[in-house]
């Protein structure tokens, strides 16, 4: 029981302090499991990054369900799941209402403008970070080039991009 309280408190942490969407989670996310718990590796972590960009549903939603399922199993799962997004639909069902009423005005543009910023320099630091991890040889950074050249240029679609990156890895390595 410990360990699911630890499990949901973390990943509500996580879920309050976090803007941006999972992406922007990521670096708090990455501190939180791999550092501070150590209930992942940084390899880990990459390949949980991985799968929860694969499957559908935000990223830290998935993320936090398969960490939470790794230290403690279906429960683990499901304290992960609920912490991660409870804040949010607390505070979204709370605030509504209200921020229809404030959200063309001045100030609160005017925040999000600050904010905007933030999240992108969130996303670019999880990107290193994972950056880190992933690029181990060459090989993947020419498989990581192909890909950004591909969706970043080509418009292609997201999960052509991790078939195409698959095929090539299950190849060239």
């Amino acid at each position: 029981m410990k360990t699911l309280i630890k499990i949901f408190l973390t990943f509500t942490k996580i879920g309050a302090f976090s803007f941006g969407g999972g992406l922007a989670m990521l670096p708090m996310i990455e501190e939180e499991i791999v550092r501070n718990h150590q209930w992942l590796s940084a390899k880990e972590f990459v390949d949980v990054v991985a799968i929860a960009e694969m499957t559908p549903g935000p990223i830290a939603v998935n993320a936090s369900t398969f960490v939470g399922y790794k230290v403690a199993g279906m429960a683990g799962a499901l304290a992960g799941s609920i912490g991660v997004a409870i804040v949010s639909f607390i505070l979204i069902t709370l605030l509504a209402k209200f921020f229809m009423g404030i959200k063309d005005a001045k100030g609160t543009k005017a925040v999000f403008e600050g904010i905007r910023p933030a999240v992108l320099g969130l996303i670019l630091s999880a990107g290193i970070s994972i950056g880190k991890t992933a690029f181990v040889d060459w090989k993947s950074v020419g498989i990581a080039f192909v890909i950004f050249i591909g969706v970043g240029r080509l418009k292609m679609h997201p999960i052509l991009a991790i078939v195409t990156a698959g095929i090539i890895g299950a190849w060239i390595y």
